[in-house]
Order: structure tokens, then C-alpha cells, then sequence
């Protein structure tokens, strides 16, 4: 196929534009295109010219080769490279070995999006995975994570946090990372996304997403397709500890279930398995503080949004609700950076555990809701929180007790008005933005919810904000504490070879291990796993 780059057409061109577009940059009739598939899709919003697209396309035409030489000058037209996934050399061999009496089938603990894509990929290569997964199925785990939000009930196992889908679910489902992807692996999730149900244009467009509601049914298609090439989804089946051997993984123990056998595990936990993390540590598996991040949640009426980044294009149906990507470095050597961003989206109550309050945000696919909101949150190191790999988790939850008492100990979040917080007094009235977070805010002094070098951080970072996007420190907006759930607060460090550093067997992946941050980056490092396992297994 050949590759066309840098084809720019009006933003509402019709269908049949994109096309003739083709043949005339290329001097040809209809007849000589025979396929045609768009790459990528962004658009050109700059405020002083005419809005529009910008395509790479790839095509398959009739005397390609000619075409090519033709066109050998040109930088813009070129042979379209191989962007196709492959699976690891010799893999489907298992599916004749795993008849053998000896064969143990690798376990996956975890069914967010890195269990998922580790899942997938090892029951495509014939394996027949277990997977072992807390919480309950996508669709009961919605109706439980509700329970929350309008009922201010909590179940530990069924949240935002835990269950099929993973913290991914209640999010925007943004697809796209900064990951370096040689091998494809990202082009792998988007299309076994798309096979499952989701829109067609998250292959091509700049800043792909699905939203919540319809990653629901994307996953379960999923589900389907692992139960169908052999694998085995077990439910509300949570890990309490490792049976470990010679420093070798031999099985694992299951909450009110037998032990599970298997030499071959992999650890999909998500960053907030914690009482996980500490049966890991209590069987010697070795893991190591890491940085994350702490702040709160920003919310601003999203015509704002529009009108800041995308001048006289805001409202445009084409390039729909506007984003942002802010970072400041503050006078005290703390970064304060934008995370999560959802354009027209919520904030939800994220916790998974009783009497503590963790916010996330998260959007549908329309993208619809009157506010964006983001997280404005504060880099923190090792030093912040002294004690060895299980205290970040510890830090974690000292602030997520203190923000429930703030909030009124009811699951309401504490929250402040831009204002306020700038100036440091209470708020005591909602302006012009109401909060979207449910079960509701209460409004308070923020001040008191974080680190005083995390709030000077903040402080100082708004109104820098401000000469980026107008009206960033507007007095209404609202803060809304805290997010405490950027990343995992651990590494469970792994060598070359995906493996623990010192448990052979055992292979920590995804978020949770500290290797991934979003769905993209993590059911990317679920394949590279699930890869490794297969070239070990075949090893031997």
C-alpha cells in the first residue's frame, strides 16, 4: 500500500472529498484506487486559519510501483509501512501442548485493561488462561459503583476501583499515550477495541477515546471472546496470598476458594489492590517506593474550555469539547501538572475502601456535560513519605481519611472555590459552577486536606495556568478533593524478562505494578507479558 501524508481538507468536507482528494494529489482516474484506509485524523484549529482535517492515508492502487517512482521525490508519499501485530513466533504450538497431564494453565489476577489484553493474547496463542478478578461483572459492578454515587453506600469489592474492566471503566477512555510502540502493540488494542464494539474512527483520530457507558459492552465482548478460545473468567475471586517455593511462584490462595496451582502468574492488580500488595510483601516478593502524584479535581464550565483553546472554532460539532495539558514547575521545586482530563465530563467517587474519599474523573462518549474538569495534582517522591514499599499506600490513606472527615464523613467530598483557595478562606456558597461530583461536595478549607508544599504548589500554579487558558483561575470554578489515585504508590520491580526480580514465575504488569498509566499504556504492557510468558513457557 501506498502512504499519503499531510492531506489537509475543510473540516465538513463530505465523505466523497476525501477521495477525490486522493486521486487528484496523485494524478489518478477512480478506476486505479482500489482500497483506501485513514490512518490518522487530526485537525488544524489555529485561530488564524480555516478549520480543518489533517489525514495520512494509506491505499492500494493498480501499478503501485509506477505510482511510486513518480512520486519518489516527495516526502509525503511514500510506502505504507507494516503496522499489523504479529504473535510471537511458535506460540500456537501450545495449543497441541496444553493437552499434556503436566500443563499448567497461567493464571492472570486482575480483569482491568491490562489482565484483559494479557488474557486475549495468551488464549489467542492457545493457552487457556485463568483469571482471577475481586470484583463482579462489568454490568452488577455498575449497579454497585451507583450505590455510591446516589446512595453513599460503598461495597469494598464492587467499585470504581475494583471489578471487570477495572479503574479503566469509570474513566473518559482515552486511548491515547506518550508510550514508544516499535512493535504496534497500541495498533493491537485499538483494533481488538473496535472488534469488540468500539467506533471505528478511535484507529485513526489524534485523541481516541470511547467513553464509560460504551466500554462496557466493549468489554464484555472481550470477556466473550477469551471464554471462547478456552479461557476461564472467575468472578468475585479475590487473592489473599502466594504459595512461593525455592523462589518460584507454585500457586496461589483464594478468598473462600482452594488454592489455585500454577507456575506461571501474572500480577494485574491496578494501582489500588493494596491489601494485595501487602500479602506480596508478606511473601517476600520485592518491590520498591515509587513517585505519584496527590491534588484535587478542577472543574470549569466547558464553553470556557472551548472559547480558550479553540477561539471562534469552540462549539464547532467537528472538533467537539476542547482539552488541556498544563504543567508548572512551583518555586518550591514541586511540579504541578493537569491529569486525567475530561472534557464535558464528571467527577466520581472513586474510593475502595470505607471512610475514605478518593475523586477521578470521567466522560461519556458525547462528551456532553456542561463541565471539563482535570486533576491539578502535585508530584511526590519517596522522601514525602519515608517507611519502605508500603508507605505510599500508608500516605494514601491518611489523606483519604482526613478528606472524608472534611467532606462531613458521609462520602461527600470536601471543596473549595477557586477563589477562596487562592486566598486561603473558607468557602461557604457555590457560584456559577455547580460541582458534578456525587454523592455531593461540601464546601470547606482545602487548605488543611494536603501537605502545605502540595497547596503552595497549587496556589502558585492556577494563576500561572491563567496565562494559558483565560479564565483557568476564575473565582467559581471548584476544587474538589482529593485525588490520591494518579499511579501506584509501588513498583513490584521485574527483570528483562517481565519476571520478579527475585520470584521466577511471577510477572508484575499494568498500573499496579508501576509499568503503566492509562487503558492504552496498560493493555499494551498486558501483551508484552503475555508474550513473555509464552516465550518461557515454550522454552522449556
Amino acid at each position: 500500500m501506498i502512504r499519503i501524508t499531510e492531506l489537509r481538507l475543510p473540516i465538513d468536507h463530505a465523505p466523497e472529498v476525501l477521495e477525490e482528494a486522493i486521486l487528484k494529489r496523485l494524478n489518478l482516474h477512480a478506476k486505479d484506487l482500489i482500497k483506501t484506509e485513514i490512518f490518522k485524523r487530526s485537525y488544524d484549529a489555529r485561530k488564524n486559519v480555516a478549520l480543518a482535517f489533517i489525514y495520512t492515508v494509506d491505499i492500494s492502487v493498480k501499478d503501485e510501483d509506477q505510482v511510486l517512482k513518480k512520486f519518489s521525490n516527495d516526502i509525503h508519499v511514500r510506502p505504507s509501512p507494516d503496522t499489523s501485530y504479529h504473535l510471537v513466533a511458535g506460540a500456537l504450538q501450545v495449543q497441541t501442548q496444553v493437552q499434556t497431564a503436566n500443563f499448567q494453565r497461567p493464571v492472570v489476577i486482575g480483569f482491568g485493561p491490562c489482565g484483559i489484553f494479557a488474557a486475549l493474547i495468551l488464549a489467542q496463542m492457545g493457552f487457556k488462561p485463568i483469571v482471577l478478578e475481586r470484583g463482579k461483572p462489568v454490568r452488577e459492578r455498575t449497579q454497585d459503583t451507583w450505590g455510591l454515587w446516589r446512595k453513599n453506600v460503598l461495597n469494598p469489592e464492587s467499585n470504581v476501583q475494583f471489578g471487570e474492566g477495572g479503574a479503566g471503566t469509570f474513566s473518559d477512555g482515552k486511548l491515547y499515550s506518550q508510550i514508544k510502540d516499535t512493535k504496534f502493540y497500541g495498533r493491537k488494542v485499538i483494533h481488538e477495541f473496535i472488534k469488540a464494539g468500539a467506533p471505528e474512527e478511535i484507529r485513526y483520530v489524534a485523541k481516541p477515546h470511547i467513553g464509560t457507558f460504551r466500554l462496557v459492552g466493549v468489554v464484555e465482548r472481550m470477556r466473550q471472546e477469551i471464554i471462547a478460545l478456552g479461557g476461564e473468567i472467575r468472578f468475585t475471586q479475590k487473592v489473599i496470598g502466594f504459595d512461593i517455593q525455592n523462589d518460584q511462584i507454585k500457586g496461589v490462595k483464594i478468598e473462600g476458594h482452594e488454592d489455585l496451582r500454577a507456575n506461571h502468574v501474572i500480577l494485574a492488580l491496578g494501582h489500588s489492590a493494596r491489601d494485595t500488595f501487602e500479602a506480596l510483601h508478606e511473601a517476600g516478593v520485592y518491590m520498591e517506593s515509587k513517585p505519584f502524584s496527590v491534588g484535587f479535581r478542577i472543574e470549569h464550565p466547558q464553553s470556557l474550555i472551548d472559547k480558550a483553546r479553540l477561539g471562534p472554532h469552540a462549539g464547532n460539532e467537528y472538533t467537539g469539547a476542547a482539552d488541556y495539558k498544563l504543567v508548572y514547575h512551583a518555586k518550591n521545586g514541586r511540579s504541578v501538572y493537569s491529569f486525567c482530563m475530561c472534557p464535558g465530563g464528571t467527577v466520581v467517587a472513586a474510593t475502595s475502601e470505607p471512610h475514605r474519599v478518593v475523586t477521578n474523573g470521567m466522560s461519556q462518549y458525547s462528551r456532553n456535560e456542561r463541565n471539563a474538569n482535570a486533576g491539578i495534582v502535585v508530584g511526590i517522591t519517596p522522601e514525602d513519605y519515608p517507611g519502605g514499599p508500603l508507605a505510599g499506600i500508608a500516605f494514601q490513606r491518611e489523606l483519604e481519611s482526613k478528606a472524608y472527615e472534611m467532606g462531613g464523613s458521609t462520602y461527600e467530598a470536601p471543596g473549595q472555590l477557586v477563589g477562596d483557595f487562592l486566598v486561603g478562606k473558607p468557602s461557604t456558597e457555590f457560584g456559577t459552577v455547580i460541582p458534578s461530583y456525587k454523592p455531593g461536595v461540601h464546601l470547606t478549607d482545602l487548605a488543611d486536606s494536603l501537605p502545605s508544599y502540595a497547596i503552595d504548589a497549587i496556589r502558585e500554579a492556577i494563576p500561572a495556568f491563567e496565562k494559558q487558558i483565560k479564565g483557568f483561575s476564575m473565582k467559581d470554578a471548584v476544587l474538589t478533593g482529593i485525588e490520591t489515585r494518579t499511579s501506584s504508590p509501588l513498583r513490584i520491580t521485574r527483570g528483562p524478562n517481565f519476571q520478579s526480580l527475585n520470584i521466577q514465575g511471577l510477572y508484575p504488569a499494568g498500573e499496579g505494578a508501576g509499568y503503566a498509566g492509562g487503558i492504552l499504556s496498560a493493555g499494551v504492557d498486558g501483551i508484552k507479558v503475555a508474550e513473555a510468558l509464552a516465550l518461557d513457557y515454550l522454552s522449556k
